[in-house]
């Protein structure tokens, strides 16, 4: 198995040399994932949130795939990460802020073709401001709080937004948005009460497209699609709906090496605090990865590592840059200095790792550290 692993990662090269993680990012299956996406909610069209340097993927690499692919439409959280996306895909593309602009962005997203998602009465003001500034006329997009309380126009001042749109010219609004709070619980009725509010509003602002799936709501059926589907966490291989079979392909596999075994006696202290006590004899490996690099403390005691599809597991606490497994079960020998063992790949998905930590994937996807070797496959 060293063998094929140390095949697996030839291609590294001197780039990769001395690395002790691989993170291992399938492109044709993202891509493949989009289409899917794509495809569900036609004829509308499907986006591709990117934010958080593509959930921690690399945004720039994802977002130029996913553009050969088809893709015109992009979203990010912060005006930060619209700077850096913006330089690196063509003008045809459109790179939307979720957040809108904090004070002081708004002339340096006109000039950069940047669009805001437009939040509140003030963002709107100071995007017309800057409209009247430049003499011309800017797009934006504007979201609606439709029962999430985070984000988008509250329902009191709808009517206020619909004076200001009438009576400044100078924002081209391209759709109206929201977002769904529970679309990845099929049964929860947030989802159809979020519906009908975003009806409501589609009646209230007549004329303008409406954006509103996200991944789960892809899958909610056509009602929730709108003109253009903002799929994040499927794009990379999560599950959109909790409890569901996961339709979409794994993008990501994660393999750590070993950096030492040895064997230990019964009622042998293991880790911080000494937590973990051996019960027999057993034999255990250190692998070179832990908190820092977005494995969660929380996993100690509780997750696992694999190797030839057997279960080792986590013994004592994740420490910064390390954690401890039981390779009892394997043959003396099977692991050695540099061995590497499968962290996420076709005996631990995303979500297991996640459950097993107490968390969502999105939290164990975006927190991926970045001293692993990134091989884009």
């Amino acid at each position: 198995m060293d063998n094929l692993l140390s095949a697996k990662h030839a291609s590294a090269g001197a780039a990769g040399l001395g690395a002790t993680g691989y993170l291992t990012i399938d492109i044709a299956a993202l891509c493949r994932n989009y289409e899917k996406l794509a495809a569900i909610v036609m004829p509308g069209s499907a986006a591709a949130v990117v934010k958080a340097d593509a959930y921690g993927l690399g945004a720039e690499r994802v977002s130029r795939a996913l553009y050969e692919g088809g893709c015109r439409h992009f979203f990010v959280a912060q005006f930060v990460e619209a700077q850096e996306l913006r330089l690196a895909l063509a003008p045809d593309a459109q790179v939307f802020v979720l957040n809108g602009l904090q004070p002081g962005t708004e002339l340096t997203s006109a000039e950069r073709g940047i669009i805001p998602v437009l939040n509140s009465l003030e963002q709107y003001r100071r995007w017309c401001a800057t409209a009247r500034s430049l003499q011309r006329t800017l797009p934006a997009v504007v979201q609606f709080d439709t029962g999430m309380s985070r984000l988008g126009f509250p329902p009191e001042e709808r009517s206020a937004l619909a004076k200001a749109l009438d009576k400044h010219g100078n924002v081209e609004v391209l759709f109206i948005m929201s977002h769904l709070a529970s679309a990845d619980e099929l049964d929860a009725t947030q989802n159809a009460e979020q519906l009908t509010e975003i009806r409501r509003i589609a009646d209230e602002f007549s004329g303008f497209d409406i954006s509103f799936a996200n991944s789960g709501g892809v899958f909610l059926g056509d009602a929730y699609h709108g003109v253009l589907a903002r799929p994040g966490i499927a794009l990379y291989g999560g599950a959109p709906t909790s409890g569901e079979p996961n339709p979409m392909e794994p993008v990501v596999s994660l393999e750590v090496a070993v950096v030492q075994t040895r064997a230990v006696p019964a009622g042998t202290k293991v880790g911080y605090s000494g937590v973990h006590v051996t019960e027999g004899e057993a034999r255990l490996a250190t692998i070179a990865a832990g908190y820092a690099d977005g494995l969660p403390r929380s996993l100690s005691g509780r997750g696992a590592v694999y190797y030839q599809g057997i279960r080792l597991p986590i013994v004592g606490r994740v420490s910064m840059d390390s954690i401890t497994i039981d390779v009892s079960g394997l043959t003396d020998g099977a692991l050695t200095l540099g061995s590497l063992v499968e962290v996420i790949g076709p005996h631990q998905s995303l979500e297991d790792i996640a459950h097993d930590a107490g968390t969502i994937s999105y939290e164990i996807l975006t927190g991926l550290g970045h001293r692993y070797f990134r091989h884009y496959r």
